[in-house]
């Protein structure tokens, strides 16, 4: 499915997405076009960007095509989501440590819809920082590497 949403393949066209993407939630989605997760994601992604159109621009992002930001974002996990408003990192407690990314897929639309709304409003709102609306139990769970340094 991932042909369905477009790519940025270089740190040029990745900045000038968070630079121009106004008054919506930019969700970059750094990971492989053949891993089975990120299909997954993919899929979920593909079909919510038409309800989501007039709250969300979504793009696709390569981790191999895009080291810097995989390194800046510490992307150690794939697939892994990155949201901005207004060219603002938005970040997202999901009652994990990292605030900073969503790893994994979403487990269904619905979680998606209702992060990417709640992220919307909050921005809107001017707040940087939002609560996952997404049960605990939907938010796959994974160890920091860094912890404990």
């Amino acid at each position: 499915m991932s042909f369905l949403l477009p790519k940025l393949t270089c740190k040029r066209e990745v900045d000038q997405a968070i630079k121009s993407v106004a008054e919506k939630v930019l969700v970059l989605r750094f990971g492989t076009d053949n891993d089975a997760v990120c299909l997954q994601l993919d899929d979920i992604l593909a079909k919510t960007a038409h309800d989501l159109s007039k709250m969300a621009v979504i793009y696709l992002v390569d981790v191999n095509t895009v080291p810097v930001y995989t390194q800046y974002f510490d992307i150690s996990y794939i697939p892994s989501t990155v949201f901005f408003f207004n060219g603002q990192h938005m970040k997202v407690d999901y009652g994990s440590p990292d605030h900073t990314k969503f790893v994994g897929s979403f487990k269904t639309k619905e979680d998606f819809i209702d992060l990417i709304e709640v992220i919307y409003r909050g921005a809107m709102r001017g707040k940087l920082i939002v609560r996952s609306p997404i049960d605990p139990n939907n938010i796959p769970k994974y160890d920091l590497l860094y912890q404990g340094i």
